[in-house]
């Protein structure tokens, strides 16, 4: 038995940033926003574009790929941003109820940019024990670049945050594209080292101004940037190397590599420790980092540029504040054992 993904979905605003008007809002040189930290311009979600709504587009186009019906669809699951329309709601009911999807039992969940790799393991996990679970969507919108206020250095290495949303359709006995393994890190230290201070339940009720405050911060830079240099890239490399292990593959299977969107430097060091040439994944340089949708939308270029053949194992890879690092492994292709 195995579970497969079958259909991709991905939904971009069509509102943009580009490096030069970053420039202006960060106070850095056009060049340092465009090279150093690789932002050319990133998609930015207007009034229209809640982050349901970029979900639910991502969610309409991933089932016309996989040829599903909505009401095919036996759960959803919100695998998307916590900064949602509304708080304390919950967008995949939502979501399933405007496409139709009338059999389908829903639940949200988040670890932060690594949630797309935990819920296709969370999903692949409940469809191989349920009987009554063929056919699951995951569904994905991002907007955090709301709390991002430009002009705070502290929080600069997060301009390149952007807007989207990705979905996708998995199918047990697919006979393609089947789910390997996964592998997950956390790090609990870092969960008051960058977060929003208000309008949560530690600063309730909210206080005259708390709107104007609803920003990322980070109350130590030094310390925060010390103990993620220290942290961050073994992590990194960790959950790669254990999720390849845990489906019996090496460094060298690797086809291609669905890599959140970083600084140039990190991108081009982790392609060099994994020993891949720049033709085996993509850098996205016109899109920012979309949060959990980035690996998503790396394949979903990947497969438009022939960078992704029959036979690839596919290694999609995230971190996310707090701190989360998580890995899935995905074969592309005809269902084959191992």
């Amino acid at each position: 038995m195995h579970i497969g993904l079958i259909g991709i979905g991905t939904y971009i605003p069509p509102t943009r940033i580009d490096s030069a008007e970053l420039a202006i809002r960060t106070g850095l040189p056009e060049y340092v926003v465009s090279e150093k930290f690789g932002i050319l311009s990133k998609p930015v979600a207007g009034p229209e574009d809640s982050t349901a709504e970029m979900g639910y587009k991502a969610a309409l186009e991933a089932l016309a790929d996989a040829e599903v019906e909505a009401s095919d669809v036996d759960c959803l699951i919100w695998c998307g941003a916590q900064h949602k329309d509304y708080p304390c709601w919950l967008a995949g009911l939502n979501v399933a109820h405007r496409l139709g999807a009338t059999r389908a039992w829903s639940f949200d969940m988040e670890a932060m940019c690594g949630s797309m790799m935990a819920a296709l393991d969370v999903a692949k996990s409940l469809m191989l024990a349920r009987d009554d679970l063929r056919t699951v969507l995951l569904v994905s919108g991002y907007r955090n670049n709301d709390l991002i206020d430009l002009a705070y250095a502290p929080t600069r290495f997060m301009m390149d945050l952007a807007s989207g949303g990705t979905a996708c359709v998995l199918r047990k006995n697919s006979g393609k594209n089947a789910i390997l393994a996964s592998a997950f890190r956390g790090d609990g230290s870092f969960s008051d080292m960058c977060y929003v201070p208000t309008l949560g339940s530690k600063a309730w009720p909210p206080k005259p101004g708390d709107e104007a405050k609803a920003s990322f911060v980070v109350p130590d830079e030094a310390a925060f940037k010390k103990k993620l240099s220290e942290t961050t890239m073994p992590n990194f490399y960790a959950v790669v190397r254990d999720s390849l292990a845990k489906s019996g593959l090496r460094e060298a299977d690797i086809g291609y590599l669905a890599i959140l969107h970083f600084k140039r430097s990190a991108h081009a060091a982790v392609l060099a420790e994994l020993g891949l040439s720049e033709s085996q994944s993509t850098y996205l340089e016109n899109y920012g980092h979309l949060g959990q949708n980035d690996q998503l939308l790396s394949i979903r270029l990947g497969l438009e540029a022939g960078k992704i053949a029959e036979g690839d194992n596919i290694v999609l890879v995230g971190a996310g504040l707090g701190f989360v690092w998580a890995s899935t492994v995905l074969r592309w292709g005809p269902y084959r054992e191992s």
